[in-house]
């Protein structure tokens, strides 16, 4: 075997299921599925921007990037200058928008180089848009964003106006869009304290004055993936769909509006067997001690890898459609369940940390209840030791090193 197919069959084994300890398992099919169940819901008059910031909140941004778009995704949304420079070094053109703030030169004149729209917050930022892109033969293409009331990034909404005609009179920029940010958005219905309608109200007002002084917006938007599904009020020309791209609703109360499948799985395989007496401590500390006789599982993967150890004693894997309790301290590389009632289980087994088997669910939900958090934070904690497994396979993941010399 030449050192070309060594290498090409060494990197394709590396990526099978059967040669891992863990790892993501992405349905793309899914991905489909939500982006086609919101557009449905959103209507023809309105885009759908797929947010795929922190690698797609862990789901791998390329294949859901291209699974998006296949779908009817209009545009992506990110949150830094590398995560936007990765979808076009992958030969995606769609329109990507930067939702952090870039505030150095050398970033901005890369979203001109790449074709990457930045968030302006300030005139500072606009002016260097209008220096870099004077002179080199094409606009730099822009967002303005206002604070209609989350204090963190966009300028304050009552200068919109001013910094939008501002704008408009800069040869060098193009305003493509003005958007805000909900602070409230996935409240249940009187508990945001009416901050959702006066952020839409501030909107309104800024859109009003813009159409009385004959000053063009751009793209209008303001819903994320809460205010897309609690109704139609807020969507204007675009939704940023993040979370329900990725079939998790945002609130408990907002489950079911449409019908979404959570595309993200992550599995495990047993490692050892060990066979133990009652009363043995399991894991640092001996936080748990078996009440019985009992056949303990160690599965390889651990807080390393994103489980947090604040579940220690306190998460379920799924074996069989069977839940298995995890018992002791969860560590850096390692968990250990109580596989007991479970006689099938052996070395080498598949278990199911997040995800689905013969009807039983565990979800992000699941998982940041427990820990005091929310479901972002669990999905976009999966580190990359964990190789992500598109399902079906991404049609435009690049080949292993050397296949594209095989026959």
């Amino acid at each position: 075997m030449t050192s070309s197919s060594l290498a090409t069959a060494s990197a394709t084994e590396e990526t099978q299921p059967s040669r891992q300890r863990a790892w993501v398992e992405v349905n793309t099919a899914a991905i489909q599925a939500n982006v086609r169940a919101l557009r449905r819901h959103i209507g023809p008059a309105t885009q759908l921007m797929a947010v795929v910031k922190a690698d797609a909140y862990g789901h791998g941004a390329l294949a859901v990037a291209r699974a998006s778009l296949e779908a009817g995704a209009a545009c992506f949304g990110v949150a830094t200058l590398g995560e936007g420079v990765q979808l076009r070094r992958a030969g995606i053109s769609a329109p990507v928008l930067v939702l952090g703030n870039l505030t150095q030169p050398e970033e901005l004149r890369s979203c001109l180089r790449w074709q990457l729209m930045p968030t302006l917050s300030s005139m500072r930022e606009a002016l260097l848009c209008q220096n870099l892109a004077s002179g080199s033969g094409r606009p730099m293409t822009v967002q303005l964003k206002l604070d209609t009331g989350m204090a963190r990034l966009g300028a304050d909404w009552r200068e919109g106006p001013r910094l939008v005609a501002a704008l408009q009179g800069m040869e060098a920029i193009e305003l493509a869009g003005v958007y805000s940010h909900l602070a409230c958005a996935d409240a249940a219905p009187g508990e945001d304290d009416g901050l959702n309608a006066l952020q839409q109200q501030r909107f309104e007002t800024v859109l009003a004055s813009l159409a009385e002084q004959g000053l063009a917006a751009g793209c209008r938007h303001l819903a994320n993936s809460a205010a897309t599904l609690r109704g139609h009020a807020q969507h204007y020309d675009l939704v940023r769909v993040g979370l329900a791209l990725y079939g998790q609703p945002p609130a408990p109360h907002l489950a079911g509006v449409v019908p979404l499948r959570p595309a993200l799985q992550i599995h495990a395989r047993v490692t050892l067997l060990r066979q133990v007496g009652a009363g043995v401590g399991v894991s640092y500390g001996h936080r748990f001690r078996t009440s019985r006789p009992s056949r303990l599982a160690v599965v390889s993967i651990g807080y390393a890898d994103g489980v947090p150890r604040q579940l220690s004693n306190r998460m379920d894997v799924l074996f069989d459609g069977r839940r298995l309790p995890q018992v002791g301290a969860i560590t850096m590389d390692q968990l250990v369940i109580d596989a007991t009632e479970a006689p099938g289980i052996e070395v080498g087994s598949m278990v199911t940390l997040l995800g689905e088997q013969e009807g039983e669910t565990i979800s992000p939900l699941d998982w940041s209840e427990r820990c005091g958090t929310i479901p972002w934070e669990i999905l976009c904690g999966f580190k990359h030791r964990l190789p992500r497994l598109a399902v079906p396979p991404d049609p435009g993941a690049p080949l292993p090193p050397g296949a594209e010399s095989e026959p």
